[in-house]
């Protein structure tokens, strides 16, 4: 390498550093993972409105480094440009919100879109739709589903 390309290299790693975007968590638990993929191990978990730093991208996944410099994955779902706040005051401050309602809210959905919502939609039955958000399924619950269903992850790997 020529100490001009040399110089050119550290120029544009200078640049891309001092462009590095923050973005913040939009959902009510974001999960940092090891891989591009919702099948990666979960280094960390973040909670709705806490910034990260965009380190790379790769489709729809970013390479985000937390405020404690953990480093991992990240799926554009789950990420925002906006600024995202809630409402602070000391140990003593009541929001009268849960994580659920702050996450939703900072997507545009509120109690008045819900009752729009399923009056828009009279007839349907939500009971089971509510009773699967109460789910959880661990990360190795969800790899070994994959691995006996023989299923492709994303990216096309097996």
């Amino acid at each position: 390498m020529t100490k001009r390309t040399g110089c050119i290299l550290v120029a544009l790693c200078l640049l891309s550093a001092a462009h590095a975007a923050t973005m913040n968590v939009q959902v009510q638990s974001g999960q940092v993972r090891s891989t591009p993929s919702f099948l990666g191990n979960v280094v960390a978990t973040l909670n709705y409105g806490q910034p990260v730093e965009v380190v790379a991208t790769q489709g729809a996944w970013h390479q985000v480094r937390t405020a404690d410099g953990k480093l991992g994955w990240m799926h554009d779902s789950a990420l925002t440009a906006k600024r995202v706040t809630v409402p602070s005051g000391g140990a003593a401050a009541h929001t009268g919100a849960t994580g659920d309602e702050l996450a939703l809210a900072g997507k545009g959905f509120n109690s008045d879109v819900e009752a729009q919502f399923k009056a828009a939609h009279a007839n349907a039955d939500f009971t089971w739709v509510d009773k699967m958000a109460t789910f959880k399924v661990s990360a190795p619950d969800v790899q070994h589903f994959v691995q006996a269903g023989g299923l492709a992850q994303p990216g096309g790997a097996k």
